[in-house]
């Protein structure tokens, strides 16, 4: 039996460091890219976005406390705990002003370009094709078909789950197709080893243009006073699809209601 292989996490300047010593390199997430407004598919960027500012509370390798601070005064506790095989979050938003909050999702931006092999790609898009989501109730590959082309913004994908309304997502192509789950993840460049996340409740799924994956959070607005519990997973697993959707199950299980 081999040395036990323990998840180290690290941040600094909105970077959530992820290593193990079987990784190829640290998984770098912008944690957080942006919190943004409801009605975000038609509109500029510069409008979705509500700005903050993310400081380190306390942490060493295998857990972190952070606070965000957004400029509408909602103020994001963070919580991130690392063991064998996933990194675990959980987060308190809360509005503790008197006026409400347009504060309706969140990115964590996962680059996966170095996991997947696709870092130094010719083609920095080719590493979708480790990429996969859930339809229909199977895994689907990416680019999954159909393949939306056009938004405000392109490449990229989104799935919207059936709980959001189309038009508050990413304003990125768009996917007709629904996500069976809340599961989005990748293969290794090895294909021995799976990168895949979740978030509850969650916003969209979405397929970046930074060699990135998201599962993005959703907060859905907070009135004056108003709290709301978040929590996520990113896991680091064996290559088997099966036992990881069981185990995301298990985790989520408010999730398989949707």
């Amino acid at each position: 039996m081999g040395p036990r292989r323990v998840i180290g996490l690290s941040w600094r300047d909105n970077m959530l460091s992820v290593s193990r010593t079987d990784l190829p390199a640290a998984i770098d997430i912008n944690y957080l890219e942006a919190f943004c407004r409801s009605g975000a598919h038609e509109r500029d960027w510069g409008e979705n976005v509500i700005s903050h500012e993310t400081t380190l509370l306390s942490g060493g390798q295998s857990g972190l406390s952070l606070e965000s601070r957004l400029a509408d005064g909602v103020v994001v506790s963070h919580v991130i705990t690392a063991t064998d095989e996933e990194v675990d979050f959980r987060l308190t938003a809360r509005n503790p002003t008197a006026n409400e909050s347009e504060a309706h999702w969140a990115q964590p931006c996962i680059r996966v370009g170095p996991f997947t092999g696709f870092e130094h790609a010719a083609d920095p898009y080719d590493y979708i094709r480790n990429c996969f989501v859930f339809l229909a109730g199977d895994v689907a590959h990416m680019p999954t078909e159909p393949w939306a082309t056009s938004a405000r913004y392109t490449p990229g994908q989104v799935w919207c789950p059936p709980h959001v309304p189309r038009e508050d997502v990413n304003p990125r192509p768009l996917s007709s197709q629904v996500p069976s789950n809340g599961l989005i993840g990748c293969f290794s460049a090895d294909g021995k080893a799976i990168l895949a996340t979740a978030w509850e409740p969650y916003h969209e799924l979405f397929q970046g243009v930074i060699q990135c994956i998201h599962s993005d959070f959703r907060i859905g607005g907070l009135v004056p006073g108003q709290s709301v519990e978040i929590r996520g997973k990113l896991y680091l697993v064996p290559a088997d699809v099966a036992a990881l959707v069981k185990r995301y199950e298990a985790d989520f299980p408010e999730q398989l209601t949707m």
